[in-house]
């Protein structure tokens, strides 16, 4: 199977890019279709050693910048992002992954990809680390603005991710407000409880920010406005830990000691708190295959990206979704309207 990139997007395309690709097709039984202006490319991968890889070129002769708006970004055909989403429509790719401009590759994905039959609205979802099994966490950006029957989706995709592809019996789903109660919140998460309720699923009930990181529900469910600010403020403080973190364990020598005999542990906190481990986040809801990476990815986060892209075309994740949600539509009470 082979893997789009959009070689040109993210804040240190296409060096970053092309690195992560190669190490992607080293480590993997996978090919990687390079998407971007061709000479940049050639030039950077005559820095390694590539014969023998299954590494091809697809020409772009434009790309998206990082502070494009996304209606500005549709208008470019021939950009990177929209022939590597074309690539994967055609069946020449089995899955699509990019660093750049998150609006943008969202919008190209919908337009050219198309959503599953019976999802209004594709949701961005990311893996958190908890306790124990991890959490996942939708939407974290895709739909800033959302009415009830969208967050509604987005637990019904949320629970079969966790269920079909993580392999948790009757996960947990809870829906993200400011109280645990069923009147607490706003008009989009008291309406939107009233119809989590009804679905067939384990719906627990609101949770509050402080259980995000608790492993006390597996699917936690908000509007993309919501979910990018919690992301990006968790994303800060797990960085300011580590770095207070190590600022205090080479403090003095006796500090440092206790550096050495705990430096496993500090290397696996590190690890579980990297987002270059998870490479990037799945939109959901897709006829294809869709991953978007940090925009400040390293070759490691794309490599990563790349490997979950080709994870979960092999697990099947969106006939999964499509056929759990055309289930519980044919049910009148659970219909949007």
């Amino acid at each position: 199977m082979r893997i789009a990139l959009d070689a040109m997007g993210g804040d240190y395309a296409p060096r970053s890019t092309v690195e992560g690709a190669i190490m992607a097709v080293q480590q993997m039984e996978i090919g990687v279709i390079l998407v971007g202006e061709e000479k940049q490319l050639k030039e950077e991968l005559t820095q390694f050693k590539t014969e023998g890889l299954a590494i091809e070129i697809e020409p772009a002769a434009e790309w998206v910048e990082m502070d494009e708006v996304a209606t500005s970004a549709l208008k470019k055909r021939r950009s990177s992002i929209r022939i590597a989403a074309q690539l994967v429509r055609e069946g020449r790719a089995q899955g699509l992954v990019s660093a750049g401009n998150t609006g943008a590759t969202m919008a190209v994905a919908k337009i050219v990809m198309g959503a599953l039959e019976g999802i209004d609205r594709p949701a961005l979802a990311m893996v958190l680390p908890t306790p124990g099994d991890p959490s996942i966490l939708l939407d974290v950006g895709a739909n800033v603005d959302c009415k009830p029957h969208n967050l509604w989706q987005f637990g019904i995709i949320g629970h079969t991710f966790v269920n079909k592809i993580l392999n948790i019996p009757n996960p947990k789903v809870g829906l993200l407000s400011i109280g645990e109660e069923e009147s607490k919140g706003n008009e989009l998460t008291r309406e939107s409880y009233k119809l989590l309720k009804k679905t067939p699923i384990n719906f627990t009930g609101n949770i509050e920010g402080r259980d995000v990181f608790s492993g006390k529900v597996d699917v936690i469910v908000c509007d993309g406005f919501v979910g990018n600010v919690l992301l990006k403020v968790s994303e800060s403080i797990a960085e300011t830990m580590a770095f207070l973190l190590k600022e205090e364990l080479s403090r003095d020598f006796f500090s440092k000691i206790g550096y050495l005999i705990s430096r496993r542990a500090y290397q696996n906190f590190k690890k579980r708190t990297d987002y270059a481990e998870y490479g990037g986040a799945l939109l959901l809801g897709l006829n294809d295959i869709c991953v978007i990476c940090h925009g400040r990815s390293s070759p490691k986060a794309i490599k990563n990206a790349i490997g979950i892209a080709k994870d979960f075309y092999q697990s099947e994740v969106n006939q999964k979704i499509s056929s759990q949600i055309a289930q519980f539509s044919k049910m009148h009470h659970f219909r949007k309207d």
